[in-house]
């Protein structure tokens, strides 16, 4: 019986690791409109922490900010606006 040592090797990739999406000199708060406006979807809905790569204390701090906003108006509730195609 010959059998190589290692029939599968894993490929040796070189992978450039993701910077968080919220540095630690931002201020999660209703106010940072360009903070908050990175986690919702085109539709207007909060994303998932996974999709978001942020921490769960992260995630609760930006959805009570996001529904913040939208109880004062500075964000919509819904974005239906359908785009037409011409």
């Amino acid at each position: 019986m010959n059998k190589s040592k290692r029939p599968f090797t894993k490929s040796k990739r070189s992978f450039r690791r993701r910077l968080p999406p919220i540095q630690s000199g931002d201020r999660i708060d209703y106010r940072n409109m360009s903070l908050i406006s990175r986690f919702i979807s085109e539709q207007g809905k909060i994303l998932s922490r996974r999709v978001n790569r942020i921490t769960l204390k992260q995630q609760r701090l930006i959805t009570i900010a996001i529904k913040q906003a939208r109880i004062l108006s500075l964000l919509p509730f819904l974005n239906n606006q359908k785009q037409f195609e011409r």
